[in-house]
């Protein structure tokens, strides 16, 4: 029997010792690294759709496939995705939107879609059936948002304008280190337009000191205990932190409610620094 020296012992086991390193370290590096998301901003890539839920007379809920189920879309909080589809005339229509799901939410993205009756991009997905292909890229968006930049937010929703607002609050809220107020308004014609409201509801039940929502109906239902009408400066000074360098109004909504907005905020004092459009 030939016995190694003891040089050659030690080596032998120091190279063991690095090789079980490496594989430790790759290892690692493969399980915990941030999954690569599966967007392109400047190539539409197809996504199938696996679930329709209507949520009401022309609103519905579209979950679409990831590559894999551990695929991530990869969109950061605050931005959206672009969408192409052809209207009832067969002409490409290109519109934007931003999911309601976050990159916590693995293998599947999911859009709400209010389907107006006029609207080019809404026959699209109107039509749509499970196992069919959307194109979509992205991430597309101005604002870019990190936990605790601001103290408190008002948000300001009319519509389906509540996507955003609604990607963006569940990011809070979901985010234990994340301590940003939410004081949301949401503006409507009538109740049954309230989209995401369960989910809003379970948010205030669930964070009572970090967010609060007011609902507005232009038509209200009987017994009804939100606001009435249009969203008024009263109702902002009421709703929403006062203007602050450390607070920022979020809003998005039709553009003349927009721009209805827009003149109560200038008035109440919020400088361009502390508002943003979607």
């Amino acid at each position: 029997m030939v016995l190694k020296s003891k040089p050659q012992a030690e080596l032998l086991a120091f190279a063991i010792s690095i090789g079980a390193v490496c594989i430790a370290s790759v290892a690692y590096y493969i399980f915990t690294r941030t999954p690569r998301g599966c967007l392109n901003p400047e190539r539409f890539k197809q996504f199938k759709l696996i679930r329709k839920t209507p949520l009401s007379h022309n609103v519905a809920k579209f979950r679409f496939a990831l590559p894999t189920p551990t695929s991530v879309l990869g969109l950061p909080v605050g931005k959206h995705v672009v969408c192409r589809g052809k209207d009832s005339e067969g002409e490409e229509v290109i519109r934007p939107y931003t999911p309601i799901t976050l990159d916590s939410d693995i293998g599947y993205f999911e859009l709400v879609v209010k389907m107006y009756p006029k609207g080019r991009m809404s026959h699209h997905f109107r039509e749509m059936q499970e196992g069919e292909f959307l194109d979509v890229k992205g991430p597309k968006g101005r604002f870019s948002y990190k936990p605790n930049q601001v103290r408190a937010f008002g948000m300001i929703a009319g519509g389906s304008g509540i996507t955003p607002i609604f990607q963006i609050t569940r990011a809070i809220l979901n985010n234990t280190k994340d301590k940003t107020n939410v004081n949301l308004m949401y503006a409507n014609t009538t109740y049954d337009d309230i989209l995401l409201k369960d989910e809003l509801d379970d948010f205030a039940t669930k964070f009572p000191n970090q967010f609060k929502v007011f609902y507005v109906v232009s038509q209200p239902p009987d017994g009804w205990n939100g606001g009435v009408g249009y969203i008024s400066k009263e109702m902002i000074q009421k709703q929403c932190p006062p203007p602050a360098s450390d607070i920022q109004i979020l809003r998005c909504g039709p553009p003349g409610m927009n721009k209805a907005i827009a003149s109560h905020l200038d008035a109440i004092g919020y400088t361009p620094n502390m508002q943003f459009e979607f």
